[in-house]
């Protein structure tokens, strides 16, 4: 806005002083010609009343031509009749009217060095002045523009000192503000009063759910200690059970992380475990051989040494099997490598590969929490799992050479034996 405003007044200033600049050029022509037309016409009237008188000249007002055997001089030569401005001889500055008297060519000039240095004189004053009101105007305009604009940013400040993990916050405004904002101000407040009760509503929601699929999932696990308690079962269906009894602890643990990360985020940190990653992703390849050999992919797991890191047991499988379930489902045949990295998990599949156009597709539905399209609601989790925990997740990628995801933990390494 200040800007602009100080922007229209240089123009409208430029404007006028170019429009006294010509105004002015068309008063100085006119002037000059009826000035000398008047000295033409009194040399006329004395000629006339003596023809042997010759001009004399003054110090600034000279006549040339006037006498056949004197020629004009050089700069006049050739000029047509009329006013000629600005004609620059014998070291000064004229303005010369010419015409023909008894066919030849008569010229009386006036020396105008005096008034142009005067008029240069008077134009950079105006100038200058011009430019001293532009820059006091633009002091003005900005004074005003911040003097209206403070409330606002008062008003911004106060937006911005929200927090989204506290309830009960309002937009207060002091006695004297404007009615537009307390217009405002109350629409943002009943958004934040509605926006509470629908946080509530789905919090609500989501501890019952988590109540009602804990049930099931406790069925589940009583049932398999009761399968492995019995005799005679065969080593491989024992191994299966045991498989079976291991996932749904691992479930009751990653509900418990979930809904800590529906409620308070800020806990996760806070449930940590010391893991070994080299011991846990044979564990993870192992829970997903299954979903491999259905579609012919061997899991290959690169050895690797000891790399312990801090974080909670549940949200760094439930991270890692993401991935690699989504290595699986996107690959058709081939090995998929699994391997440890300066303190990152690395999986490279053999799948199809994507453009940079679809991975940054990919990062844009994570940022704004919708990663289902391409990962299910794996990379959603994975993703905001990142943000709490301070862990990153890169994808690269190039069509028809395979897919490789990095999950970087090296913020949650207590070891610096990481392979």
């Amino acid at each position: 806005m200040v800007q602009g405003l100080v922007g229209y007044a240089v123009l409208a200033s430029a404007a006028i002083f170019a429009y006294g600049y010509i105004v002015n050029e068309h008063a100085e022509q006119l002037v000059w010609t009826s000035l000398l037309e008047a000295e033409f016409k009194h040399i006329d009237g004395r000629r006339a009343l003596s023809p042997d008188e010759r001009w004399v000249d003054t110090e600034t007002l000279s006549l040339f031509g006037d006498d056949p055997r004197t020629p004009l001089p050089e700069a006049l030569r050739g000029k047509a009749p009329g006013l000629h401005d600005e004609v620059v001889f014998d070291g000064k500055e004229w303005v010369v009217l010419v015409r023909e008297v008894d066919g030849r060519p008569w010229a009386l000039a006036l020396d105008i060095g005096d008034f142009e240095r005067r008029e240069v004189y008077v134009a950079a004053s105006v100038l200058a002045a011009m430019l001293v009101m532009v820059l006091l105007l633009g002091l003005a305009i900005g004074w005003g523009v911040d003097r209206l604009t403070r409330p606002l940013r008062a008003f911004a400040q106060r937006i911005a000192l929200l927090r989204p993990d506290r309830t009960g916050q309002r937009i207060e405004l002091p006695d004297d503000a404007s009615s537009e904002l307390v217009v405002i101000a109350d629409a943002l407040n009943d958004y934040i009063a509605r926006n509470e009760l629908y946080v509530q509503r789905e919090r609500v929601f989501i501890d019952s759910m988590s109540h009602e699929l804990r049930t099931p999932i406790s069925v589940i696990a009583g049932a398999a200690e009761l399968a492995a308690a019995q005799r005679g079962i065969p080593d491989p269906a024992r191994q299966q059970i045991a498989r079976i009894s291991r996932t749904s602890r691992e479930i009751e643990h990653l509900i418990a992380l979930l809904l800590v990360l529906a409620k308070e985020p800020g806990r996760l940190a806070r449930a940590s475990d010391r893991i070994d990653l080299a011991q846990l992703l044979p564990e993870i390849v192992d829970d997903h051989l299954p979903m491999a050999s259905e579609k012919g992919l061997v899991l290959a797991v690169q050895p690797t040494a000891r790399c312990e890191i801090l974080a909670p047991m549940p949200v760094v499988q439930a991270a890692i099997g993401n991935l690699l379930r989504n290595a699986i489902e996107n690959s058709d045949s081939g090995e998929i490598g699994i391997r440890i990295d300066s303190g990152a998990v690395v999986i490279d599949d053999p799948g199809h590969g994507m453009t940079p156009e679809e991975i940054s597709a990919i990062y844009a539905r994570m940022a704004r929490g919708g990663g289902r399209e391409r990962g299910g609601i794996g990379l959603e989790l994975i993703s905001r799992l990142c943000d709490h925990l301070g862990w990153t997740l890169e994808i690269s990628s190039r069509p028809g050479q395979g897919t490789s995801t990095r999950l970087d933990l090296s913020m949650a390494c207590v070891d610096d034996g990481a392979g």
